[in-house]
């Protein structure tokens, strides 16, 4: 077991306090922290010490797959740990997303392959072939945008704007009040003319004001519109917000995101874990490259509540929060409400990520070996390890690889 040095992203969405203050540096940081990494990817891998030489965790992986992954993740994966673990601090929203199945991400990456455009491009999709199913699971109250509204429900919350410009495309859902309906009216609303755009756009921001302010059920979903409007004026995604559900995590809640789910994060802290992959189709709510045809052909237009997972107890400390992703799954175990003394035992045939996200706790090894985690820091558990031992006043977060399963399609 070794401990980790992680790597930090500097997004503009990014919080100058919460990431600072779990790595115990200066508040506020100098910069906007978003993300911290915590794993192989080759973007932004972890350190780790061998032998005492400073050494990325792909390289590592790389040199000996069986000793860091164990023979069965080694094969299944193909020598690639397949998992990356976050931490992810928002202050300001996320753009509007998705991820592609594993066959899209595949078919998308050698077809940008093909008209060469380079893996470093701005305006590149796909940095590789693998799909990106992901967990999010809350640290702080934390507020997103998750999969399309039920479309009866999406008729109420439009229909309560009281805005005449919107009634051709209401009538879309109203009389369609499926998957395809939801579809046809998010394909018409995301390739309006910018004029047009911008007119609707202005009309449902006066209507979703006066509606807050003759009293609404709807408030929460139309103060959401209207700061997306405010920060993006002239782009689609404030209307998109309309039909999507909007959540509330409370801390330790889980939301799980399966390929082609459009979302966007709004703020808060979580802790994150997702299939090793970068790729991000990407429609509204940023300056960064867009690809609305893209997005759209890729996206899953099934409607419904998206549920929260409050996660399974097992062993009576252990926090599971199962997903049907082959490549991954997160725990969580609160020390501090264990037996005084206790120690609880962590096995696996697989590699192990430790994060202490509160407190200080403890990791021995039956080698005798003890490393001491303080708040923010991290242990890699490579799969030879087989079984640590964990004890203290703290919490941490446990990353795994999943069980066998079917990959998306």
């Amino acid at each position: 077991m070794e401990l980790m040095r992680n790597r930090i992203r500097p997004y503009a969405w990014g919080s100058r306090t919460a990431i600072a203050e779990l790595l115990g540096e200066p508040v506020p940081s100098a910069h906007p922290y978003a993300e911290l990494w915590l794993g192989a990817h080759p973007g932004d891998p972890s350190q780790i010490d061998i032998d005492g030489a400073p050494t990325r965790l792909d390289t590592a992986i790389a040199r000996d797959p069986e000793l860091h992954l164990g023979a069965e993740a080694a094969h299944r994966f193909h020598d690639r740990l397949p998992f990356l673990l976050k931490v992810l601090a928002a202050e300001q929203p996320l753009s509007l997303q998705a991820h592609p199945s594993i066959i899209q991400a595949e078919q998308g990456y050698d077809q940008e392959d093909a008209q060469g455009i380079p893996l470093a491009s701005p305006d590149r999709n796909y940095k590789d072939r693998f799909h990106k199913p992901e967990l999010i699971c809350a640290l702080t109250p934390f507020e997103a945008l998750c999969g399309f509204r039920d479309p009866a429900a999406t008729v109420k919350v439009l229909a309560g704007l009281q805005v005449p410009e919107l009634d051709h495309f209401l009538s879309l859902l109203s009389g369609q009040p499926d998957s395809d309906g939801v579809r046809a009216l998010f394909s018409t609303l995301v390739t309006l003319p910018q004029t047009r755009m911008t007119q609707l756009l202005s009309a449902v921001l006066a209507g979703a004001v006066t509606a807050i302010g003759r009293g609404t059920p709807f408030e929460a979903e139309y103060r959401t519109a209207l700061s997306l409007g405010e920060r993006y004026p002239e782009d689609w995604g404030a209307l998109a917000s309309l039909m999507l559900n909007r959540l509330t995590l409370q801390p330790g809640e889980a939301l799980y995101l399966p390929a082609g789910n459009l979302h966007a994060y709004l703020s808060g802290v979580g802790v994150e874990i997702m299939a090793n992959s970068d790729n991000v189709l990407r429609g509204g709510l940023t300056p960064k490259h867009v690809d609305v045809p893209e997005l759209v052909r890729i996206l899953d237009f099934s409607a419904g509540d998206r549920e929260v997972l409050t996660g399974e107890v097992r062993d009576g400390i252990e926090v599971y929060y199962q997903t049907p992703a082959p490549e991954f799954e997160l725990s969580r175990l609160d020390l501090a409400g264990a037996d005084v003394g206790a120690m609880i035992t962590l096995a696996s045939l697989g590699p192990q990520i430790l994060l202490c996200t509160e407190g200080a706790v403890s990791v021995a090894h039956n080698d005798g070996s003890v490393l001491d985690l303080r708040r923010g820091q991290s242990a890699w558990i490579k799969a030879r390890d087989r079984s640590v031992s964990v004890w203290g006043n703290g919490t941490i977060y446990r990353a795994t690889v999943g069980r066998p399963g079917e990959l998306t399609a």
